[in-house]
């Protein structure tokens, strides 16, 4: 799943805010109650590779991709795991969106 965003902040800004709410992005939403878990992030240059589990009752799945920050957008690439067939694609890129956008404000 990849979701581009725009912005018209510094782009040291995009990427503090980014490293300050990675967690929050693919935590839980009115969707799906799910729990991040086990969160590893590594910059480099301006992009952080991220990787994590997300768990709902049960199950479990690896997350894991990459969010590049320039200095006009902000887009992630990632790989939801098992959760990509329980969550419609358009479903899940609309609530990214969202919560990036509300990151971004």
């Amino acid at each position: 799943m990849r979701v581009t965003v725009s912005h018209n902040k510094p782009k040291e800004d995009v990427k503090r805010a980014v490293e300050r709410s990675i967690n929050d992005l693919f935590a839980a939403s009115g969707t799906l109650p799910v729990q991040i878990v086990n969160m590893h992030r590594n910059w480099q240059g301006e992009t952080m590779m991220f990787s994590c589990t997300a768990k709902m009752g049960f199950l479990s799945s690896k997350i894991k991709g990459t969010v590049e920050v320039t200095d006009k957008d902000i887009t992630i690439d990632a790989d939801l795991g098992m959760f990509e067939k329980l969550i419609p694609a358009k479903t899940a890129q609309s609530t990214l969106e969202s919560k990036v956008r509300g990151l971004l404000a």
